[in-house]
């Protein structure tokens, strides 16, 4: 399926979770409020940390081996096998771990015993939110766009109705419980969908780790864990640093600005992953890894700063119907967001050659190092220009790194592959 295809068909998938994610914030917006906003992120950013070391780590990698092994089916079940073993026992340990210490959990992330009982919940859920994940990866890898285009309708919707439900009835404690569970519910439709498929059954997941599996998943596992911690540890750090300088209300209004941007960009980034990946694993040459990479900034950059356009020229309505009007200080960052979200998804397009060739090094250090400026920029930038210089440390922390992809990512790419 090529680029065109997988974007129009993966399209209907991501127009369905954009709407229902404005849905979403329109209800968090008025339940939990600017202040709750930022909870939420700090709260996001924990799951994401803790799915990653238990598991999702090496679905980048499961993804790589199912579309490059796409005719060695017993391949294929290696790879499976050992991924489901090793998401079973680390999402076990994980859970016991979030059960041991859900009370210097909730004052680490909550500042407060209140909420103690939502890692209790998450422990719960977390092997079915694991495993869902896994699924999707199994879909991606097998390019069965459609069923995992169906997948991921059922998760948006399967999201849209618990955290509605119980956000409007629990506010605060309700949207934390509904993000600790709804991707877990999810997990029962895409095994159904798995279940269906003649080349899947549910004990090809289960066996014997192989070590040279192991070996092949652990630079993946390496790069992903990276991600995991540099990634969402600096939103905490910069979401921590704002409430602490302008109040939590303002960390809340940066929190409404990076859901707004991942909301407007999914196409962008759900085409990155569905299509580029598989794709990019499968390529064996320079010529035709060029060719690819011309097509993504033939028509994934263009859709990217179509929409961050739309997005700033829209923004104070965007605000008040997606948001309310106790979020109108978010207008202040769109321009600089914008153009930074353009620079992220050029880099990100050259970015997704270091995963799906398995540069680790160079993905490591350029994670790190990035991460830490990123902090650095936003302490910098907002000592001179206030509240919005957040956004301008975006638009020169991208700027920067779509830089250093340009040079370093050939320079490694041609020591791998053929001309």
């Amino acid at each position: 399926m090529n680029l065109l295809k997988t974007s129009a068909l993966n399209g209907v998938a991501v127009l369905i979770k954009i709407a229902t994610l404005f849905i979403l914030n329109k209800i968090l917006a008025v339940y939990v409020g600017p202040a709750g906003y930022a909870v939420i992120g700090q709260f996001q950013n924990f799951i994401q940390m803790i799915t990653t070391f238990s598991g999702n780590m090496i679905n980048t990698a499961v993804t790589k081996y199912t579309a490059e092994y796409y005719e060695d089916e017993k391949k294929q079940r290696n790879i499976w096998q050992s991924a489901g073993s090793i998401v079973f026992i680390l999402s076990i340990i994980f859970s016991f771990l979030l059960i041991f210490f859900k009370k210097d959990l909730s004052l680490y992330i909550f500042h407060t015993l209140e909420y103690q009982s939502i890692f209790i919940w998450f422990a719960v859920f977390l092997i079915f939110f694991n495993f869902n994940t896994l699924f999707l990866a199994i879909l991606n890898g097998k390019k069965e766009i459609l069923k995992l285009v169906i997948a991921n309708i059922s998760g948006s919707l399967v999201s849209l109705f618990i955290t509605s439900v119980l956000a409007i009835k629990y506010h605060l404690y309700g949207a934390l419980l509904a993000l600790s569970m709804y991707q877990s519910i999810a997990f029962f439709v895409t095994l159904y969908i798995c279940h269906k498929a003649d080349w899947f059954r549910f004990s090809y997941l289960f066996g014997k780790i192989d070590k040279d599996t192991a070996k092949k998943i652990s630079s993946f596992a390496i790069m992903a864990l990276v991600s995991a911690i540099c990634v969402p540890l600096s939103q905490i750090v910069i979401r921590t640093y704002l409430a602490q300088k302008f109040g939590v209300d303002y960390a809340g209004y940066w929190e409404a600005m990076i859901r707004l941007s991942s909301a407007y960009l999914m196409l962008v980034t759900t085409t990155l992953g569905v299509y580029y990946l598989p794709r990019l694993s499968e390529l064996k040459t320079l010529v035709e890894i060029k060719t690819e990479v011309y097509l993504g900034y033939k028509f994934i950059f263009p859709l990217a700063v179509a929409g961050g356009l739309c997005a700033y020229l829209l923004r104070d309505w965007i605000i008040v119907i997606l948001f309310s009007t106790k979020f109108l200080p978010v207008a202040d960052l769109f321009l600089w967001q914008m153009i930074g979200d353009a620079l992220k998804i050029g880099s990100w397009i050259l970015a997704y050659l270091m995963l799906s060739k398995a540069m680790t090094k160079l993905f490591v250090t350029t994670e790190i190092i990035f991460s830490v400026s990123s902090i650095i920029l936003t302490y910098i930038c907002t000592q001179k220009f206030g509240f919005e210089g957040v956004s301008i440390a975006h638009l020169i922390n991208y700027g920067l790194y779509w830089f250093i992809m340009s040079i370093f990512v050939f320079k490694q790419l041609r020591k791998r592959v053929v001309e």
